[in-house]
């Protein structure tokens, strides 16, 4: 018998492990059981092959219609063609030079074919494919077609070099010899769920004999997909609930109660509401791990203030951590703009309750850097807003009791774990991390599992509406032109208009001499030869047509990543203040940009841009009373998926429908980080959208579970499990305080 850590060449020999290693990143045992099947073929359905794409891997189930030979024209050899066909439509095949195929290839006879698909004089066909014939005994035929009728066939996600039927045989090979698994779920939760056991599952998977048992076997194993990950979720609200932490209750009458009178805002009720839950919560001896979300344009910020202030009212810091030197230099002028003489403390004219807000980041001279490290290790610096630089050693505060992540996505495990290191006397600082973008609730369920979620849905009143129209460009050229004359007719009104583009341009890679960390926008891949002669797509060159074309005389400017951090600072500057009104930028200015001035931006190629990306850069206009107008600019042809895309944009302002329209579009493993991690998903067959009901389930039981044996050493299949994905996908995705 074998296990899940056996290696694959010990079963199913090194040749073929070599290939399922190479092509499908597969080792031992356990990683070929967990490679699922993704569809089957029953019951004598044949594949249809009216619906083959060009360049898809497929596997095709067809018959041999015709098998002709003949010398090639313009060099030495033969050719070799057969046209299979499933009934509804007709496939090419084609080799080079091996006539001996013809033995195999006969008419009548059923087989297993599987190539790229490839088009040669309009047709479709598969060149040299792999394939596996049914017994080619004539008086066997019917025989063999009404074995292939009653049969349930696997196809496997394959390669060119590994089709789907030998992988097939390798699973085979595997189940005849497996052993009974340890099973990661429990057996209580496998009775009150109605679910097999593993090794029943697996069989069952792998080698259904009704189609009807395959559909059990992945209702079981989606559930144990989500219940691994909702374990170790549930075991990190235990190990933080179980950490000391010092109560940090704000003081009548003091800073939060200055910032309320001071807003020239009322509060909605969500801020209110959210405002006492975090209130109550940091006034506790364990550590607060809450994840703020909300609509753009929603307040996230004046929540966030508000609990860093109740902090500094209660003798504490609180520290504000931005990804990139532009956000945080605008959360800096953002905070102190709001907080007026409550920011100026020991100042002249500084509020004597307030307090001292300091900014640190990476490029600062070191005189000024200085300066603020005294400040903040002194306790004068009751608010600190910085970049990575808050992370260094050398940064030590006088007694950090929150800790405020923004745009949580963008920092690994050891960057959050060395902040919330800085505290004193052993105990940890609450954590509060806010999201601009809108999450699914099955997705935070998922990714933030280990936060209680506050979610703020009511904007703030005296909003302005915002109009989004697609600009289809391939199909009506004249549109940009009026888009341009738009741009020019804010400005004469004495507004503010962002232009956005996916790429800085003059062939440069993302982060430039700074390095990628000086960057807060990833350079999408250029655009196809010829386009950007057409039209001009990327930062540099736009504005560059733009001075000396549709704009001209009108003050411009440049923002984006590879800037250096004055420029940066610079360019943000004259645009609040309108000396420059038109700002040529990357989606560095995707979150935390505020100009209430700002009533209009045009995003160049749209459809190379996410559709959260878009929700979250159209959030940049229309945050005061002028009423704004988003055009999203596009050669996508009408009917495309990019096209549809943008339309959805286009028809709602609803973040939280367009996540959900972000997350239909995208792979799943993108949404949950696997990506960014270098490593495939975990996640096989269970959709976070699709599978709310089992996410749910799974949550319930995992933290039950975790109750009762939070080291999981009654569980130790459970722990091997979760162990296995931490392992694969470097802890990352999931740890999110």
């Amino acid at each position: 018998m074998v296990g899940f850590d056996t290696k694959l060449a010990a079963v199913v020999g090194d040749k073929t492990a070599k290939a399922l290693a190479n092509t499908l990143d597969l080792h031992t045992v356990g990683d070929l059981m967990r490679h699922y099947p993704r569809r089957y073929v029953q019951r004598g359905e044949l594949t249809e092959l009216s619906s083959l794409r060009e360049d898809e891997l497929v596997t095709v189930v067809a018959m041999v219609k015709t098998v002709s030979k003949r010398s090639m024209r313009n060099r030495r050899g033969s050719l070799l063609e057969a046209v299979v066909t499933d009934g509804t439509g007709e496939l090419n095949l084609t080799f080079f030079n091996q006539a001996w195929r013809e033995r195999d290839l006969r008419p009548g006879r059923i087989g297993l074919f599987a190539g790229k698909v490839g088009a040669f004089r309009q047709q479709r066909q598969l060149a040299h494919p792999e394939y596996e014939m049914f017994p080619d005994d004539a008086a066997d035929i019917r025989e063999a077609a009404e074995k292939y009728a009653d049969e349930i066939i696997p196809v496997y996600p394959a390669s060119v070099k590994m089709p789907s039927w030998l992988i097939a045989k390798s699973v085979d090979l595997v189940l005849q010899q497996l052993g009974d698994p340890d099973d990661p779920i429990p057996a209580g939760v496998l009775r009150k769920r109605h679910l097999p056991g593993l090794a029943e599952a697996l069989h069952a998977v792998h080698r259904p004999n009704a189609i009807e048992k395959a559909w059990a076997a992945q209702r079981r194993l989606r559930y144990e997909e989500a219940f691994v990950l909702q374990t170790e979720l549930a075991r990190r609200r235990v190990s933080t609930a179980a950490l000391a932490a010092t109560r940090r209750r704000a003081t009548p009458g003091g800073l939060v109660d200055a910032l309320d009178e001071r807003l020239p805002f009322e509060l909605t009720e969500g801020q209110r509401r959210l405002g006492e839950q975090i209130a109550a919560e940091l006034d506790t001896e364990h550590p607060m791990h809450r994840l703020l979300q909300g609509e753009v344009g929603a307040g996230k910020t004046v929540v966030a203030l508000r609990a860093m202030l109740a902090v500094v009212d209660a003798g504490g810091q609180a520290a504000l951590l931005a990804p990139t030197e532009v956000l945080a230099q605008q959360h800096y002028r953002s905070l102190t703009a709001m907080l007026g003489p409550l920011a100026q403390r020991g100042m002249l004219g500084g509020s004597d309750i307030g307090t001292q807000v300091a900014l640190l980041t990476g490029s600062m001279g070191a005189a000024a850097r200085k300066r603020t490290l005294l400040d903040v290790g002194v306790g004068d610096a009751g608010i600190v807003v910085g970049t990575h630089a808050l992370l260094e050693e050398n940064v030590q505060f006088f007694d950090l009791g929150l800790v405020v992540v923004d745009e949580q996505h963008r920092f690994g495990v050891e960057q959050r774990a060395a902040l919330a290191a800085k505290s004193r006397d052993g105990t940890r600082p609450h954590v509060l991390v806010m999201t601009a973008t809108p999450i699914p609730r099955t997705v935070a369920m998922t990714v933030f599992g280990d936060l209680e979620i506050s979610t703020l849905s009511d904007v703030p009143r005296g909003r302005a509406d915002v109009a989004t129209h697609v600009v289809p460009v391939g199909e009506k050229p004249h549109f940009l032109d009026r888009a341009w004359q738009r741009v020019r007719e804010e400005v004469d009104k004495g507004h503010r208009v962002y232009i956005v583009c996916p790429r800085i341009g003059d062939d440069g890679v993302s982060g430039g001499p700074g390095g990628p960390a000086a960057s807060a926008e990833e350079e999408p891949p250029p655009p196809e030869d010829g386009e950007e002669k057409r039209r001009p797509a990327a930062v540099l060159e736009l504005a560059e047509y733009l001075r000396t074309g549709p704009l001209a005389g009108v003050g411009l400017e440049v923002l984006h990543g590879r800037l250096p951090s004055d420029a940066k600072d610079a360019a943000m500057a004259g645009f609040a203040a309108g000396t420059t009104p038109v700002l040529v930028a990357t989606t560095v200015i995707e979150v935390g940009i505020d100009v209430p001035t700002a009533s209009m931006m045009v995003i160049v190629d749209a459809d190379r841009f996410g559709v959260s990306q878009l929700h979250q850069l159209r959030g940049r206009i229309g945050r005061g009373s002028i009423p704004g107008v988003c055009l999203l600019v596009t050669e996508a042809p009408s009917g495309t998926p990019a096209r549809e895309r943008l339309d959805a944009v286009a028809a709602t302002r609803d973040g939280f429908e367009l996540s959900q329209v972000d997350l239909e579009h995208r792979r799943e493993g993108d949404v949950l980080g696997a990506s960014q991690s270098g490593h495939r998903s975990s996640l096989k067959l269970l959709r976070v959208i699709r599978d709310a009901d089992t996410i749910e389930q799974a949550r319930e039981d995992a933290s039950a579970v975790v109750e009762g044996d939070p080291d999981l050493t009654d569980h130790p299949a459970l722990l091997d499990a979760v162990r296995a994905v931490l392992a694969e996908q470097e802890a990352d995705y999931l740890d999110k305080a």
